[in-house]
């Protein structure tokens, strides 16, 4: 017997254990950082203000639409799924430090950010540069820093060195993604941008109320026209700054003929209202409202934020995917690249039990395919995948005795 108990414990292996020198720290690793190199950062601004929740919210649900190779018949219908490296990255693993969902969620955040990002196969099966048919192993998110006729400079992480790295790649061979609400969010003048703008001014103005200066002005009794006046103010102010900063609990005093003026109270601005201004138009002009993000919007207000951001989105990025990873003879051959949304995703419970009936019982779905959607075991059952009304029972006339009557019941007879 093979699988003995002293065999299991002769190659069972613990990582606190293990004296291999290739898990001792002493070893050089390469370059080392507190947080990970490889994901990009949101612009200055961006990550502190209401856009950047806007913009996460976004990404994760596009994140959360599965993107697959897939085989389709001459009407684009699917037909099968390609297991190919392409679907790997896209479905299981695309680097070594991101799943396809946490990738597919970093060129969201990045597109929307920047507003053009850069899909790039990293490592293909043969030379990307020379070859027009390859299968691509692995992707990254890249930043594209210049923009050229036929190529474009990109800002790519390389996973060897742990840094990141400027390359130059033809345009036909690199995925370049657009936000298509690029005039929204990132146009100079656009009301993402002035948002954002505002919020800056207003984080400014807090930490300059919260820096802990005192704000005063003391009013001497006598005119500082003249350079000595002014010499001899400025001497008596370095001495109450002198007097607050060396007592202990900030205690100074003043002549009797001079007067202290504090300034350190709110000033009246329109400032957040034109935040709140800003905010409503920016979630019109988008399509959305606030409920999205606080989690209360019902079926409709859900499926409307579907139809309107992340579709255009998705698709966006499936086409893209398709025009620069398939060849011509691929797509002639029946492949493509479509994505698919689990539409029992916001569906309650009794709404699906209901659902799950019409389609059944209307041949739409087997028995088996509303037990996936629920998440239990395929039955084994007799005529579990069959597509027919169950709350009829099967036919027991053979198929010829059937056409034939119907072809008595046409003539009459």
């Amino acid at each position: 017997m093979n699988n003995t108990f002293l065999s299991r414990l002769r190659s069972a292996w613990n990582v606190f254990r293990d004296n291999n020198p290739v898990t001792d720290y002493s070893q050089n690793y390469g370059s080392a950082y507190a947080r990970p190199n490889h994901k990009l950062r949101l612009q200055y601004g961006n990550e502190k203000s209401i856009v950047g929740a806007i913009y996460n919210r976004f990404s994760v649900d596009i994140s959360t639409i599965k993107i697959q190779h897939v085989r389709v018949d001459e009407n684009q219908n699917y037909l099968e799924t390609i297991q190919s490296g392409l679907n790997r990255c896209l479905n299981l693993e695309t680097n070594i430090d991101q799943s396809s969902r946490t990738f597919i969620q970093d060129v969201a955040m990045s597109m929307f950010d920047e507003g053009v990002v850069a899909i790039v196969p990293v490592d293909t099966s043969i030379s990307l540069t020379n070859n027009n048919t390859f299968d691509i192993l692995t992707m990254r998110t890249a930043r594209i820093v210049q923009w050229h006729p036929q190529h474009v400079r990109l800002s790519i992480y390389n996973d060897g060195k742990g840094e990141r790295e400027e390359r130059t790649l033809p345009k036909s061979k690199v995925a370049i993604l657009e936000n298509p609400f690029y005039s929204v969010m990132n146009e100079k003048n656009s009301v993402g941008k002035r948002l954002i703008d505002k919020l800056n001014l207003l984080d400014a103005i807090d930490n300059q109320s919260g820096s802990g200066k005192l704000d005063l002005i003391i009013q001497l009794p006598y005119v500082v026209k003249s350079a000595a006046r002014q010499a001899q103010a400025e001497q008596r102010r370095r001495d109450i700054e002198t007097q607050l900063k060396d007592s202990k609990y900030g205690v100074a005093y003043a002549d009797g003929t001079e007067k202290v003026i504090q300034l350190n109270r709110p000033a009246e601005n329109q400032l957040m209202t034109q935040i709140e201004y800003l905010t409503r138009m920016l979630y019109s002009q988008l399509g959305i409202s606030e409920k999205i993000l606080d989690g209360t919007a019902n079926e409709e207000e859900m499926l409307n934020y579907y139809n309107r951001i992340i579709e255009p989105v998705v698709s966006g990025i499936t086409f893209e995917l398709k025009r620069k990873f398939l060849t011509q003879t691929a797509t002639t051959q029946g492949q493509s690249i479509m994505h698919f949304r689990n539409v029992f995703a916001l569906i309650t419970a009794a709404s699906l039990a209901e659902l799950s009936d019409k389609l059944t019982r209307n041949e739409i779905a087997t028995s088996n395919d509303m037990r996936s959607v629920i998440g239990w075991t395929p039955s084994k059952a007799p005529g579990a995948d069959e597509l027919r009304n169950k709350n009829l029972n099967p036919s027991q006339i053979p198929l010829d005795a059937t056409k034939e009557f119907a072809s008595l019941n046409n003539k009459g007879e």
